[in-house]
């Protein structure tokens, strides 16, 4: 995520994500002992009470145990077998030889397979689920299939650890999953009978810390989503005013709205100390622009009078009859570079102004072809002079359009120069004017030397100049504003300027100028 807004979201769905899984770890820790304690008491009580029947019945007669006519395994006797039934889950009375003298529960879950009965051989089989085993037979109930392996786990489990009390635990499998059970001593029901055991299955819990944390870790991605919608959202609505100042900041850093300043909210302590901040910023730059520009302009001013009189008198001195032919020669080459230094002035006194808002435009209504007109003659001179074949494409049809006339000339005049000094001999420069969609686009081509990649954003700086080894006859290359004034212009008739170029293919400037009616 690249927006503060989305780090934000994720940040929120993270912290969410972590309080649940932390929530469930403790509510299963929490619980899970607890949920077992409980269901330790249940099973002490059942065993007690199970204890408490096989007491009671031993002291009204001799012996509760009995021997099956069928089987002849021992078993307890009917009418104790029948209260014992109603005691819930698994209930097994061990014999003194850990053999099972009554089973319940497990034996009621599972029912014998079609035909089979309690007097079938013990070499009978059944097959349940795709599982054979030998028929288990205890006391009048008998276990056939799937189920006899169920008794036998239990059973196993119950005579490892008999003949001590305690709680223990075995897996039995579907579908009877994990059963714990509690083993109950006896002493006082007679010699044939040792402990009784009460177990309850884990799948009956009210509350079961693992189904709890399942069900949290479903829920989970759908609590996590809206949480992280909510957060995206709430981001949005929190970061507006923010987004607010970025749209106004970018509207002031235009170079030309420095004056603008930012509304300080009454709330939001920390908007209202960026927005102070931002503001006096604003007014550092403000009066640091507005002491550059001043002083760009009243140098410029101020150097036009002495570059004048320098002039006159180079001038003079140059029709001197007298003067020396080396002195004519230095004389000629000082007034080139008065001159330069001359358009030097005038292109930082014009761009100053246009700084502060002091070159305005005089429009008028102007026909495109007329400027083009205007600098064919100009262009066609230079072109000779550089050994370069100019054109220039007037249309057919009037362009009208709402500009000043020189100041569009001294634009189209920029880029002209610039082409032929950049073209080689030979080479060839064209400009021309079309009209596309309510706009009348100015190209000026050449198949000069091209510009750089890494340079071509950097054509329309101040004070950007190519390297001299790139021109025609690698003359020195002027101050760098004929580009950064070439723009102005454009811009200041809400236009635009565009350079597109390949190195060894050459440069076309583009020109857009709106057609106002």
């Amino acid at each position: 995520m690249k927006t503060i807004r989305g780090r934000l979201a994720v940040s929120y769905a993270v912290a969410m994500a972590a309080t649940l899984g932390a929530f469930a770890v403790a509510i299963y820790l929490v619980e899970s002992p607890s949920t077992h304690e409980q269901l330790d008491d249940a099973m002490q009580a059942r065993a007690e009470l199970i204890a408490s029947i096989v007491i009671q019945a031993y002291a009204s007669r001799e012996s509760i145990v009995d021997v099956d006519s069928l089987t002849g395994l021992r078993q307890l006797a009917t009418d104790v077998q029948s209260l014992l039934e109603g005691v819930p889950d698994y209930v097994l009375v061990l014999g003194t030889e850990g053999d099972p003298l009554f089973v319940t529960g497990i034996a009621q879950e599972v029912e014998p397979a079609p035909g089979d009965s309690a007097g079938t051989a013990a070499s009978d089989t059944q097959s349940v689920a795709g599982d054979t085993t030998e028929p288990v037979s205890l006391g009048t109930v008998r276990i056939v299939g799937a189920g006899s392996q169920m008794v036998e786990l239990f059973l196993a489990s119950v005579r490892e650890q008999a003949p001590e009390a305690g709680v223990g635990t075995v897996v039995l499998g579907s579908p009877f999953g994990e059963v714990r059970y509690f083993i109950r001593r006896i002493d006082t029901a007679g010699s044939e009978v040792a402990a009784v055991v009460s177990g309850i299955s884990t799948r009956g819990l009210v509350l079961r810390p693992r189904r709890l944390v399942m069900a949290m870790l479903l829920v989970a991605p759908l609590v996590i989503a809206a949480s992280t919608a909510i957060a995206y959202v709430l981001a949005g609505r929190t970061l507006q005013p923010v987004d607010n100042i970025v749209d106004e900041v970018e509207a002031i850093t235009d170079g030309r709205s420095l004056h603008r300043r930012l509304a300080t909210p009454a709330t939001r302590y920390e908007l209202s100390r960026l927005i102070t901040t931002v503001n006096a910023m604003l007014a550092r730059l403000e009066r640091s622009f507005a002491a550059l520009h001043r002083f760009t302009a009243d140098a410029s001013h101020e150097l036009k009078t002495p570059l004048t009189v320098l002039r006159s008198g180079i001038e003079r001195a140059l029709t001197h009859p007298k003067a020396a032919p080396e002195v004519l020669e230095v004389l000629e080459e000082t007034l080139v570079e008065q001159k330069r230094m001359t358009e030097l002035v005038d292109s930082l006194l014009t761009l100053a102004r246009a700084d502060e808002g002091r070159a305005p435009l005089h429009r008028e209504r102007v026909d495109v072809r007329d400027v083009l007109n205007e600098i064919s003659e100009t262009a066609n001179i230079l072109g000779e002079q550089a050994a370069i074949n100019v054109s220039v494409n007037i249309p057919d049809r009037p362009q009208l359009l709402y500009l000043d006339r020189e100041r569009v000339r001294q634009l189209l005049m920029n880029l002209l120069t610039n082409a032929i000094k950049y073209t080689p001999a030979g080479g060839e420069v064209t400009i021309g004017s079309a009209r596309q969609a309510g706009k009348v686009v100015i190209k000026v081509s050449d198949t000069g030397v091209g510009i750089a990649p890494g340079e071509l954003p950097h054509v329309f700086d101040r004070f950007w100049r190519a390297d001299p080894a790139r021109s025609r006859s690698g003359q020195r290359s002027g101050a760098g504003l004929g580009l950064a004034i070439s723009k102005w212009i454009a811009e200041a008739h809400g236009g635009s300027i565009q350079a597109n170029s390949r190195p060894g293919r050459g440069t076309t400037m583009t020109v857009t100028l709106p057609v106002e009616t």
